[in-house]
């Protein structure tokens, strides 16, 4: 029978730095549910923040703190921001190329909670998906595409491989490690920016095989989105756009923000998601995204594919302003890991990018710690991987046969989204979840497939962690009238 050294779930940034960190020689498999580029990582505009230098360093921690609401684990946040410069100079070394000023120098760029320039962007707009093809083009490893796992063989707390859909056939691979680097679960809610295929479903499986998930109620929801389409997923106006100029005013022209945090369009993300919620529900006012204050050949160069889609769409960019609204964005909890990546209580399982809880985002993360959270724990799994030395006996099991989707479960999928979204999203009250919870809870006892039990399981972990935490923290508000 054969195996693999290391099986990789997700072919997004953490998976593939993941995969570029191990040696050619390792028997590697990337296993990822749809086309390379459906990932969340590909659709990251902003950048990637990291400490410029040494000094820089305690003052990121404390700005990542700071966003976090008190929530963070100050250890992790220290291994975050102490290895952020070591990734990134290694995506250089390995020939990546940052965006860079006239002298040849790298243009670092500010986002809402920073309180410096430290954010590196490539592409102008498209970091993400420079970073993602990079890293794909330069994987020496195996892919399997269009298949989706839909089990973790474990047995007394040793996970020895994986089973796979793959051509609507189930089979069983093998692996010394396996490392989950799935991604959030956008597709629970009905508005998001996330990749169609990203829902949950590793979440709900970790559930089912009795694997912890902490903080799933923390949830981001990113305030500048054009939600006027009809596609689930949503156009992202990235934070870059307000860190280098754009406001947000409501249909009077006034900048509303100011009302609700000093900062205005600069406060933390959170802030800014809820104070346009409540200003729409207030006043019933639209509210939009301004450029005037960009150059327009500036504001082409420095956000290409923004410019393309919003002129595209029939606005007139910089000149013209855009609608927006909030829309889910990121996940910050997710399956429970140390600060190696390990999964506690499953020897050889490792968790790492949106799909894991580091416990570095807090009660909220800082704008453009999500890309470098991949990048430094893929780096710090794989090392713990490589250290190990001892090899475990495979294995085998029964390949196992459940039926993975029934017609109906399209429109219980869309139910569900609906649900999320006015229960469990941006204000959350007592008797909406309570709604949710019961509503989610009957959808389980139908007859359903196992993917949308998977996508079920991880709502309702969210919806519970809503329930069980009285008081409002970071992009957790609750309220008991709205």
């Amino acid at each position: 029978m054969f195996k693999y050294d290391v099986i990789i779930i997700g072919a997004g940034i953490a998976g593939l730095y993941a995969a570029m960190k191990l040696p050619k020689e390792k028997k590697v498999l990337i296993i990822n549910k749809r086309e390379t580029f459906k990932c969340n990582s590909f659709y990251a505009q902003g950048g990637i923040a990291l400490a410029r230098d040494k000094a820089d360093i305690p003052v990121h921690i404390k700005d990542t703190i700071n966003a976090g609401d008190g929530l963070c684990d100050e250890a992790a946040v220290s291994v975050l921001s102490k290895f952020s410069r070591e990734v990134i100079d290694d995506l250089v070394d390995s020939g990546f190329e940052f965006d860079k000023d006239n002298e040849g120098e790298l243009l670092y760029t500010k986002e809402a909670a920073h309180s410096c320039e430290r954010i590196l962007h490539a592409g102008g707009d498209a970091t993400g998906r420079y970073v993602h093809h990079f890293l794909l083009s330069n994987n020496p490893h195996a892919m399997l595409g269009d298949a989706r796992v839909v089990d973790l063989l474990i047995k007394d707390g040793i996970c020895y491989g994986v089973t796979v859909l793959d051509h609507r056939e189930t089979r069983n691979i093998y692996a010394d490690n396996i490392i989950i680097a799935s991604g959030g679960l956008g597709s629970l809610y009905e508005y998001h920016t996330n990749a169609p295929c990203i829902s949950g479903d590793i979440q709900g499986l970790c559930v089912e095989k009795g694997i912890e998930l902490e903080r799933m109620e923390m949830l981001q929801f990113h305030p500048t989105v054009f939600v006027n389409s009809s596609d689930a997923q949503k156009l992202l106006l990235t934070e870059a756009l307000r860190g280098e100029g754009a406001t947000i005013e409501d249909e009077s022209g006034a900048r509303f923000l100011f009302d609700y945090d000093e900062r205005g369009e600069l406060a933390s993300r959170d802030i800014v998601s809820k104070s346009i919620y409540l200003h729409k529900k207030k006043t019933g006012q639209n509210v939009y995204l301004v450029f005037k204050n960009f150059d327009e050949k500036y504001f082409e160069h420095r956000f290409p594919n923004i410019c393309s889609n919003l002129r595209g769409l029939g606005f007139n960019v910089p000149s013209q302003r855009v609608p927006i609204s909030p829309a889910f964005h990121y996940a910050i909890g997710g399956i429970k890991t140390d600060l190696n990546a390990r999964v506690p209580g499953v020897q050889n399982l490792y968790a790492i990018g949106e799909v894991a809880s580091t416990r570095v985002h807090g009660a909220n993360r800082l704008a453009s710690n999500s890309l470098l959270e991949g990048l430094v724990f893929a780096k710090i799994g794989v090392e713990d991987i490589l250290s190990k030395d001892k090899e475990y006996d495979t294995c085998e099991f029964e390949v196992n046969n459940r039926v993975m989707s029934l017609k109906e479960d399209k429109i219980k999928k869309n139910q569900l989204r609906r649900i999320m979204w006015e229960n469990v999203s941006i204000i959350r009250t007592k008797n909406g979840l309570n709604d949710a919870l019961e509503s989610i809870n009957a959808l389980l006892n139908e007859k359903i497939g196992t993917l949308l039990k998977f996508r079920l399981l991880t709502a309702k972990e969210v919806v519970l962690g809503a329930i069980s935490r009285k008081k409002s923290i970071g992009v957790h508000t609750i309220q008991e009238e709205i």
